[in-house]
């Protein structure tokens, strides 16, 4: 196989967390900031950590602000998110190929594991990467290079897969081969304007790029 590993966001690249994360920040910042941030607003909250966004609207009271986030997060989360075609019967074939599979993301462990409990995945993953686990956040190469560390692989054998630019150019920056996915709600002319290894239309176009025999 031309690589042995591949690092996956998780949100918006295996979950369609979308609606949740918008309808979650509304929740939040709605009754604090009347009118003020629109659909289009709370949109471009979508991949920075909470910590990130949150202490960009009120330094003062971040920390409550993440804790209301992620209640009304964790509440509605199931009945909010919806999966994507054929990411399950993917990331199966694919590990049982042989593949090593990671999760690389901006999100809290806890509600990871909701995630890819909903979609009955989490034990395919050799390892899951989420915001406590390092001091820098996506683009920063720092959760990149220690998926690479946690798998035991090289740079050249794994791809970094997003739906965001933080995804691409956090690859970028640890200096692996990247993939972006044209069902990313940003459009895929905006990722490939920051020209990715591959743009993903579908999640089975990782079988050629693998050499995974989907009917093996």
């Amino acid at each position: 196989m031309k690589y042995k590993g591949l690092l996956f966001d998780f949100d918006g690249t295996l979950l369609n967390t979308n609606h949740l994360i918008i309808e979650t920040f509304r929740q939040v910042l709605e009754p604090k900031f009347p009118g003020k941030y629109t659909t289009k607003d709370l949109e471009a909250f979508i991949g920075p950590s909470l910590t990130e966004t949150f202490s960009s609207i009120d330094t003062e009271n971040t920390e409550a602000l993440i804790e209301e986030y992620l209640a009304w997060n964790r509440q509605h989360h199931d009945e909010l998110v919806t999966g994507f075609d054929d990411v399950v019967e993917v990331l199966t074939t694919l590990k049982k190929a042989g593949l090593k599979l990671a999760i690389v993301s901006t999100k809290r462990q806890a509600s990871l594991k909701m995630g890819l409990d909903v979609l009955g995945v989490y034990d395919l993953f050799d390892t899951i990467i989420g915001n406590e686990d390092v001091e820098n956040t996506k683009p920063h190469p720092e959760p990149v290079l220690l998926g690479l560390q946690r798998l035991g692989l090289e740079k050249h054998e794994v791809i970094m897969i997003g739906d965001n630019y933080h995804d691409i150019e956090g690859g970028q920056n640890a200096g692996v081969h990247t993939a972006g996915v044209a069902w990313s709600m940003k459009g895929p002319a905006f990722l490939a304007a920051l020209h990715p290894t591959y743009m993903l239309h579908t999640m089975k176009e990782l079988y050629d790029i693998t050499g995974v025999n989907a009917h093996a």
